[in-house]
Order: structure tokens, then C-alpha cells, then sequence
């Protein structure tokens, strides 16, 4: 099975973790990396511009129905849900998950559902069960899961 699509999840407090985890990565990891990063309305991200800094792959914030590449990692912009289509991501003010707009949850569920068993999630931290039911979501569509 080809598992080319990592979701990755986290609460403020997973900034730190991801930051090594993406100096791990090489530079031709045949995936592409979708973050959903707890943050508040308003908040100047510069999450990109640190991820690039520490790692091989380049990083950015998405723009509604931007073409998924591989080997980029795409980070929720502040105050948006960061959704994906197959082939495409989706940018949206949508309504908010567990108390947080992007949700962790939004972000797993639609990579589910777009693709399926090539989905790898990842939950680096969160806040109550933020993450679960879109882990949940990511098993039954027969992805992987890690916590």
C-alpha cells in the first residue's frame, strides 16, 4: 500500500515536536504532510518559515483549492480549517471543532475520506479528545494511525 498522505495534528504545545520531526524527514520522502496546528484567531503564523528553516522539505500555508504536491508540507493557516480534496486541498472559515478553528479533527476526517488507505495520522498532541474521532476515521477508511 502506498501511504503518501501524513496528517499531522497538534496543540501549541507540539510546535517543538514537530519542529524535530520534520529535521528528520529527507528530503525525497515520496508524501506529502498536512499539519493542523492549534492557534488563535488573529495569530501571525510563522510556522512555515520555521519548518523550511529546520527541515529539507519546504513549508507552507495552503490557498483555497491549491494542487497537493509531494514532498511539501502544508500547514492550516491561523483561523481556518484546512480540508482535503482528492488531489486538491480546501481553505475555508469553517465552523470550529472541539473549541479550535483549524481542528485536528476537520483535517484527519477529510483526508480520510479523500484517500483512504494511504492516509498516515499522526497526533503529536491535543487538547481532550481533539484528534480522535478523525483517527477513528483514518483507521476504519484502513489508514494508520499514530499517537
Amino acid at each position: 500500500m502506498n501511504r503518501d498522505l501524513i496528517v499531522i495534528g497538534a496543540s501549541a504545545g507540539g510546535v517543538e515536536v514537530l519542529l524535530g520531526l520534520v529535521a528528520e524527514l529527507p528530503r525525497d520522502l515520496p508524501a506529502t504532510i498536512l499539519v493542523a496546528l492549534h492557534s488563535t484567531p488573529g495569530f501571525v503564523s510563522e510556522l512555515p518559515d520555521l519548518l523550511t528553516s529546520r527541515g529539507k522539505l519546504p513549508a507552507s500555508h495552503p490557498i483555497h483549492n491549491e494542487e497537493i504536491k509531494r514532498g511539501r508540507i502544508y500547514i492550516a493557516p491561523p483561523d481556518n480549517q484546512l480540508l482535503v480534496r482528492h488531489g486538491f486541498m480546501g481553505v475555508v472559515r469553517g465552523p470550529r471543532e472541539n473549541g479550535h478553528r483549524p481542528a485536528i479533527d476537520a483535517l484527519f476526517r477529510s483526508a480520510s475520506w479523500a484517500y483512504g488507505p494511504r492516509v498516515i495520522g499522526v497526533l503529536l498532541t491535543g487538547y481532550q479528545d481533539c484528534g480522535t474521532a478523525g483517527l477513528m476515521s483514518i483507521k476504519a477508511r484502513g489508514g494508520v494511525a499514530v499517537v
